[in-house]
C-alpha cells in the first residue's frame, strides 16, 4: 500500500495486512482534532511507558529531519518499523509535513524484500539492514535506530555500497522517546563520521559524570538528562561513548562495555554483549556473551584482540542461541543479565 499525503484521501485507504490498518489508523488519529498522541518508550532500560505527546512538537522534529536529509514534496518514503513506538509514527508525520509518497511495508528482518524501485527515505533497525544488503542500493536516505550500529554491520554497508550505489547516504541516529525520535546524526556511508551532528535549535553539554544533557526546545521544554556518557567535540558534534549504568566496575577499574563490543566486532560477525556478573573478590567479572554456536574459532580471535586494557580481556565467554531483545530490536540487557547471572 502506498498513501500520497500530498493527495490523501483517507476514504479510499484499503489496508490488506494489520500493519496497514494500523498506519491508516494512526493517520487519522494524527488528523483528529486532538492536539496529542500517545506514544510507547521501547523498554530497554527499564519498564516501558506511554507518553502523551503534542502534534506540534513532533511536526517540528519532523521538520528538523526533513530539512537535514534534504527531502522535498513529492519524494517516497517506507515505512517498515512498529508504529506503536515514536520511530514508526515519525515517519507518518515526516510524511505528512513534507508531502510524501509513504510504501507501507509490513515491519520484518527483511523490510525490502518486495521493494523494486528507488526510494528516497527510510529508516531502519540494524538487524532489518542486516538482512537488506543486497537492495539498500534502492534507498537514498537511509536512517539507522533503535541500537548501536556494530562495526562488521558498517563493513558490510560499506563493501554492499561500493558495487552497487556508493551515493547512497546512510546514517545512525541519535535519540530517544523523549526527543521524539533522533535529535543528531552521524553519516557511516557513502562518508564515515567519527561525531554525532546536532540538529537546528539543539543545544549539548554534559553534567558532572559526564553524561550528555540535550535541550531542544522544538520537541521538549526540558533539559533532557541522559545516562550517556560522551565526548563533546564542540557546541554541534559529539561523540557517544556508553550508558553509565552499564558501565562494569571490576576490580576498581570502570570498563565501558558499548566500546568493548565495538572493537570485537571489528573481528567477528555475531552479536556480541559484554556484561558485570557479581563477583566477591573483583565486584563484577567481566563476561563476554556471542550469540550462535560455540565456536573454538571464534574463542581464538577474541584471545587475539589487542585490548588496550589487560583487564578489557573477558574473564569468561558464553555462547548462547539467541540474546534477547526488546520489541524494537535493541539487546534487552537487563533480561540477559537475569539470565547469566542465574
Amino acid at each position: 500500500m502506498v498513501i500520497d499525503y500530498n493527495n490523501l484521501k483517507i476514504n479510499n485507504l484499503h489496508s490488506k495486512t494489520e500493519f496497514e490498518k494500523k498506519v491508516i489508523f494512526f493517520t487519522e488519529e494524527w488528523f483528529s482534532d486532538s492536539e496529542t498522541v500517545k506514544v510507547q518508550s521501547s523498554g530497554s532500560t527499564g519498564v516501558p511507558k506511554v507518553f502523551k505527546i503534542e502534534k506540534k512538537k513532533m511536526v517540528n522534529s519532523a521538520v528538523m529531519t526533513c530539512n537535514f536529509l534534504g527531502l522535498k514534496q513529492g519524494n517516497s518514503a517506507l515505512i517498515c518499523l512498529p508504529i506503536e513506538y515514536i520511530s514508526g509514527k515519525m515517519m507518518v508525520v515526516r510524511s505528512v509535513e513534507r508531502k510524501l509518497k509513504l510504501i507501507v511495508a509490513d515491519p520484518s528482518l527483511k523490510p525490502l524484500e518486495n521493494i523494486n524501485d528507488e526510494v528516497d527515505f527510510c529508516a531502519m533497525t540494524p538487524l532489518q539492514v542486516e538482512n537488506s544488503l543486497d537492495k539498500l542500493h534502492l534507498i537514498k536516505n537511509l536512517i539507522i535506530g533503535g541500537a548501536a550500529v556494530s562495526e562488521s554491520l558498517k563493513s558490510k554497508i560499506t563493501q554492499t555500497l561500493k558495487s552497487s550505489n556508493p551515493q547512497t547516504k546512510i546514517y545512525e541516529t541519535y535519540g530517544m522517546s523523549e526527543t521524539l525520535s533522533h535529535i543528531a546524526l552521524k553519516q557511516i556511508s557513502s562518508q564515515s563520521e567519527e561525531y554525532f551532528t546536532v540538529f537546528e535549535n539543539v543545544t549539548i553539554s554534559t553534567d558532572e559524570r559526564g553524561c550528555l544533557k540535550i535541550f531542544a526546545p522544538n520537541v521538549n521544554s526540558e533539559i533532557l538528562q541522559t545516562n550517556d556518557l560522551v565526548e563533546i567535540k564542540n557546541k554541534k558534534q559529539f561523540k557517544f561513548l556508553g550508558r553509565i549504568d552499564n558501565v562494569i566496575n571490576s576490580g576498581g577499574a570502570k570498563i565501558f562495555p558499548e566500546q568493548l563490543e565495538a572493537l570485537v566486532k571489528k573481528e567477528i560477525p555475531n552479536e556480541v554483549v559484554f556484561l558485570g556478573i557479581n563477583d566477591e573478590s573483583l565486584g563484577q567479572k567481566l563476561m563476554l556473551i556471542i550469540e550462535g554456536e560455540k565456536s573454538e574459532d571464534l574463542i581464538k580471535k577474541i584471545n587475539e584482540i589487542p585490548f588496550e586494557k589487560n583487564f578489557h580481556k573477558p574473564k569468561d565467554i558464553v555462547f548462547m542461541d539467541k540474546i534477547p531483545r526488546t520489541p524494537n530490536g535493541k539487546v534487552n540487557r537487563l533480561e540477559l543479565t537475569k539470565i547469566i547471572g542465574k
